[in-house]
C-alpha cells in the first residue's frame, strides 16, 4: 500500500488538507510573526524571501498540509510528511508551525494525533527532527510520546535531534 502524503484529516479542532499554490498569502500572514521562529534554526523564516523558499519546498515535497481552525475557518499553520522510507518503515513529520494564538497544546496535539494515526496505517515509526535549541518543539514532541533517539541532518542540512514514536508504543495513546 502506497503512503498517502497529502490526505485530508479532520479532527474536533482542526482540519488538515493538502497545501495549494493559492494558500501562499494566507499562510504567509501566519508565518510573518517573528516570534513563531525565535527558537527555530531558521529564525528568519518570517521574512518574505525566506518564507518563499520554505513554501516552494513545501509544495515540491508533495506532503505539505495546511492547518485550518474548524471553529473559525482561519488558516493557522502547516505541517508536512517528509522523507518517507519504505524499507525502514518510517516517515518524518515536521516543518510544522502554528499561529501563536493556537499555541499551548490542544491544536498541536490534535494535529500530531491526526498525522500519527494516518502515518501508522503505512509505517512502523514516525520521526521528528528538531533543532537542538528549539526547546519548545522538543517539549511538544515529548508530550505526544516522542523519545530522543540520537541526531541526524535534516532536509535543509542542519544537524537536528531525532525523536521517534513507534506505532506499537503509540496505539491508543492520547496525544494532548
Amino acid at each position: 500500500m502506497n503512503f498517502d502524503k497529502q490526505p485530508t484529516l479532520t479532527g474536533r479542532l482542526l482540519e488538515l488538507r493538502p497545501l495549494q499554490e493559492d494558500d501562499y498569502d494566507t499562510l504567509f500572514a501566519v508565518a510573518s510573526d517573528p516570534l513563531i521562529w525565535e527558537q527555530h534554526p531558521a529564525s528568519d523564516r518570517y521574512q518574505p524571501e525566506v518564507f518563499q523558499k520554505f513554501f516552494r519546498d513545501a509544495m515540491e515535497s508533495g506532503g505539505a498540509l495546511l492547518a485550518i481552525d474548524q471553529a473559525t475557518g482561519a488558516v493557522i499553520g502547516s505541517s508536512r510528511y517528509h522523507g518517507y522510507n519504505e524499507s525502514a518503515s518510517e516517515v518524518e513529520i515536521g516543518w510544522t508551525f502554528l499561529a501563536r494564538s493556537h499555541w499551548g497544546g490542544q491544536f498541536n496535539g490534535e494535529m500530531k494525533q491526526l498525522m500519527l494515526q494516518h502515518a501508522f496505517q503505512f509505517v512502523d515509526a514516525v520521526i521528528f527532527l528538531i533543532g537542538p535549541e528549539n526547546i519548545r518543539s522538543q517539549r511538544a514532541v515529548e508530550k505526544i510520546g516522542g523519545v530522543r533517539d540520537g541526531s541526524r541532518t535534516d532536509g535543509s542540512g542542519m544537524e537536528s535531534w531525532l525523536f521517534r514514536i513507534r506505532a506499537a508504543e503509540y496505539r491508543g495513546q492520547k496525544s494532548y
